[in-house]
């Protein structure tokens, strides 16, 4: 599979990393030398100077033999730019363009036919806001993904040392959770990420992803012992795309909302914008302002600006005066390993999102969603299930998925299942399955064909 990346930026050279470790064909676009440089140093991927938007450069660059398009440049005008040209040169390539201008955004369905033809746009903002929504919609939970169109749910929470769980083995989790029907995915203790299987245990302290139906999860996290206050009075810090997109969300009597902005004429614009969220000036690191407005009452401060370590600070500052939880804005990968043990909630970053977005693209079989977990250590697939593909016909315990792979539920018609060992997969089944990066591409020949693969 050959893949060209234009823009070399946090996205662009983290995707092209991702895909270059899983012996893709990568070719990455820029017109800086340094982000090329960069690129060429750190990554086994090929590199073109100029501009993705240039007919010519894609043409040498070898857009006629490419199979996908990923434009992921900061500027919305380049990566449009590079798709209408893409699509003259390549009729059948698959296109995926980042796009962040609301005035381009509200016009997205013009972009997916006629001259531009592009397969995805990509909005990381849109995304970090759907991310952040999950995880207010469930305060006990560290990290949450939805699939078979919002109906599963993976679910990380944190095991607390009252919790029932705690020294069960997986053996026995079904009779420690009662009638909920589950499957852990997988386990993080000491930062040291788990595929379980049965003869593995739960302990206090670990991270433990569980696969549930959505209409399930609160009688899971009663039973596993996860209990928490729902949110209602939520800060805001940031009044920018992020925080204005975030603010339209939560603009009803369920929450009590307040924005908190410094420049004056971007409130102006939120207050004329926004109905019942309260919008006020000010720096989130104002320590006297946050007393002010009782941060120490707040259920939850979000704090999304542009500048992350600014975002870092305000909730830092948020906890000590009280805040119960707080979501910080990160879109420096280095900095995503420190931010829990700073003792910040949750993290959110637009560019992990925006290659989530992308990575079901570029995987074989019929993949509808893909995600990583925990950085980038595990992924969890949703994809049909083919006639022909060697995990159809055979009771999965005689499947030979590869070590470190699960498949925790599938969708049969409208019925949701959760599998045992003797369960047989059909065509049209719709699987999730989780497995180590490393064997990702033993999943995608799984789901491809039916040679044998282990």
């Amino acid at each position: 599979m050959r893949i060209i990346v234009i823009g070399a930026g946090e996205v662009g050279f983290n995707v092209a990393r991702r895909l270059a470790g899983e012996n893709k064909d990568v070719v990455v676009i820029d017109q800086k030398d340094s982000a090329l440089k960069r690129v060429s140093e750190a990554l086994d991927v090929q590199t073109f100077k100029g501009s993705g938007s240039s007919p010519e450069v894609l043409k040498q660059a070898g857009i006629k033999n490419a199979d996908i398009l990923l434009a992921v440049t900061d500027k919305d005008e380049i990566n449009l730019l590079a798709s209408f040209f893409a699509s003259k040169v390549s009729t059948d390539l698959i296109k995926l363009a980042r796009i962040r201008n609301d005035d381009y955004v509200s016009y997205s369905d013009l972009f997916k036919g006629g001259d531009l033809n592009i397969d995805t746009i990509i909005n990381p903002d849109e995304e970090v806001v759907e991310s952040i929504l999950r995880l207010m919609s469930v305060p006990g939970a560290v990290e949450i993904n939805e699939f078979v169109n919002g109906e599963v749910r993976l679910i990380g929470v944190k095991i607390p040392e009252s919790s029932p769980l705690d020294g069960v083995s997986l053996m026995d989790i079904k009779s420690s959770l009662g009638d909920v029907d589950v499957v852990i995915g997988a386990l993080v203790r000491e930062d040291r990420l788990i595929i379980p299987g049965g003869e593995d245990y739960i302990y206090k302290g670990d991270i433990v992803y569980f696969t549930c139906v959505r209409k399930d999860q609160d009688a899971l996290l009663k039973a596993a012992g996860i209990l928490s206050q729902p949110i209602r009075k939520v800060l805001i810090v940031g009044g920018g795309n992020v925080g204005y997109l975030l603010a339209q969300a939560l603009d009803n009597k369920k929450y009590h909302t307040r924005l908190l902005e410094c420049d004056s004429d971007r409130c102006d614009f939120l207050s004329e914008n926004l109905d019942r969220v309260i919008v006020l000036q000010g720096d989130g690191t104002d320590q006297d302002l946050l007393k002010e407005e009782n941060i120490g009452e707040m259920d939850m401060v979000i704090s999304v600006t542009g500048d992350e370590e600014m975002n870092i600070l305000s909730c830092l500052l948020a906890k000590k005066l009280g805040a119960r939880k707080t979501i910080t804005r990160i879109s420096n990968f280095a900095y995503m390993p420190l931010i829990q043990p700073l003792g910040i909630d949750h993290l959110v970053c637009p560019r992990l999102s925006a290659i989530n977005s992308i990575l079901h693209f570029v995987r074989r079989g019929k993949v509808l969603s893909a995600v990583s977990i925990k950085g980038e250590e595990a992924e969890a697939l949703e994809a049909i299930a083919q006639e022909k593909s060697r995990i159809v016909g055979k009771p999965i315990m005689d499947l030979g998925l590869p070590k470190g792979s699960l498949i925790l539920c599938f969708q049969r018609g409208d019925e949701v299942i959760i599998p045992t060992g003797m369960t047989v997969i059909e065509p049209q089944d719709r699987l999730l399955i989780i497995s180590t990066r490393k064997n990702i591409s033993k999943i995608e020949e799984a789901l491809t064909t039916t040679l044998e693969y282990y």
